[in-house]
C-alpha cells in the first residue's frame, strides 16, 4: 500500500462525501478508492469510513486519520515546492477559495499570480464563508478572500489583510432602453430599495445576511421575488428581465460583481445609500502556519501596487 496515495483518496472522499465521485476526481475505479480506504483501515486497525448504501462519513477516528492525511499532502506540496525553486522555477498549487461576490476578485488575482509564476497552478474555488474558515483551518486551503469581521468571532487561528471595502449597488433594467450601454444611475436608499422585486442570496449565505442587517437598520424586513445561491442567477435574474415591466427583478450586488457586468447593455447599477454600506474583503490563512512558496509568492503579491489599482478599479467604489 501507498500510505500517501491511500491518503490523497480519503482527502478526496471526505471533500466530495461520495465514493464514484471522488474515484473520478482522483482518476481511478471507485473499486480501487475503496479498497484503498480498506487498507488504510487495516494498516490502522480502525474503522476510517461509515458504509452503507451511500457515503455516511468518516468515523471520530477517520476524522483523526484526516488531519493527519492533511498535513502530510501539505507537507509534500511544500517540499515539492522547496525542491522546484532550489532548481531555479518554483512550481505547486495553491488552494484558494472566495466567497461567491469575491470570485471577480480572485480570479484576477490568480490569473496576475499565475502571470508572475507561471509555475505555480492556482486552485480558485467559490465557497462559503463557513466552508472557507474550516478549509483554512484544517489546511485543505492556503488562501482565501472573503469577509474580514467574521474572523473576530474564530478566535486567534486566523489572520488576515484588508483589500478593500466593497460597496453597494442597485443593478436593474434601463426601463427606457434596453440597448442603452452600462450606466451608473443615481444614489438610492435602503428603504425605498425594500419595495422592490428584489432576487437575493438564499438566508445561509453571509452576503445575505450583511444585506439584511442594512434593511434592518431602515426598520424594512424584505420579502425576496426569488431568492438563489448562485451570484450568476442574481445578474441573470435582472439581465432576462423585460424593461420597465411590473414584475421585472432587481439584486443587490458589491461593486466586484458589479464591476463584472459592465460590459452588459440596459443595465444601470445605482450605489445604495441611507446607510452606506461598508463591508471589509481581506486574504485569509492560517495563523501560525508555515507558509509554502507559492503562498509566499501570493502573499507577496496581495501587497502589490499593481494587485491594488486592480482592487480600486474593479470592487469597491467603482469610478464611471
Amino acid at each position: 500500500m501507498n500510505l500517501l496515495t491511500s491518503m490523497r483518496y480519503l482527502v478526496a472522499l471526505n471533500e466530495h462525501r461520495h465514493f464514484a465521485r471522488a474515484a473520478q476526481a482522483c482518476h481511478i475505479t471507485q473499486p480501487a478508492l475503496s479498497n484503498a480506504i480498506k487498507a488504510l483501515e487495516d494498516e490502522f486497525g480502525a474503522v476510517i469510513v461509515r458504509r452503507g448504501r451511500l457515503f455516511g462519513g468518516l468515523t471520530p477516528e477517520g476524522e483523526q486519520v484526516l488531519v493527519t492525511a492533511l498535513s502530510m499532502l501539505r507537507a509534500e506540496e511544500a517540499l515539492r515546492q522547496d525542491l522546484s525553486a532550489a532548481a531555479g522555477r518554483l512550481k505547486g498549487l495553491l488552494r484558494m477559495a472566495a466567497v461567491p461576490t469575491a470570485i471577480p476578485m480572485l480570479t484576477r488575482f490568480a490569473a496576475m499570480l499565475r502571470q508572475r509564476h507561471p509555475g505555480i497552478t492556482p486552485v480558485v474555488l467559490s465557497m462559503s464563508s463557513a466552508e472557507i474558515e474550516t478549509g483554512l483551518e484544517d489546511l485543505s486551503l492556503d488562501l482565501a478572500l472573503g469577509y474580514c469581521a467574521r474572523l473576530q468571532a474564530r478566535g486567534p487561528r486566523l489572520q488576515s489583510w484588508l483589500q478593500y471595502q466593497e460597496h453597494y449597488y442597485l443593478l436593474c433594467r434601463d426601463a427606457q432602453c434596453d440597448s442603452r450601454p452600462f450606466a451608473f444611475g443615481a444614489d438610492i436608499g435602503w428603504g425605498e430599495v425594500a419595495e422592490l422585486p428584489l432576487c437575493l442570496l438564499t438566508p445561509d449565505m453571509h452576503n445575505r445576511t450583511v444585506i439584511d442587517e442594512a434593511f434592518a437598520a431602515v426598520k424594512r424586513e424584505v420579502q425576496p421575488a426569488m431568492e438563489t445561491n448562485s451570484v450568476l442567477s442574481l445578474v441573470m435574474a435582472v439581465a432576462e428581465s423585460t424593461p420597465g415591466g411590473g414584475g421585472a427583478m432587481v439584486t443587490v450586488l458589491p461593486g466586484a460583481m458589479v464591476a463584472t457586468v459592465r460590459h452588459m447593455p440596459g443595465l444601470i447599477a445605482r450605489p445604495l445609500r441611507s446607510p452606506e454600506l461598508l463591508t471589509p474583503i481581506g486574504f485569509m490563512t492560517q495563523q501560525g502556519m508555515a507558509p509554502t512558496r507559492a503562498l509566499l509568492a501570493a502573499l507577496e503579491l496581495q501587497d502589490d501596487a499593481e494587485w491594488r489599482v486592480q482592487c480600486l478599479r474593479h470592487a469597491g467604489a467603482l469610478k464611471e
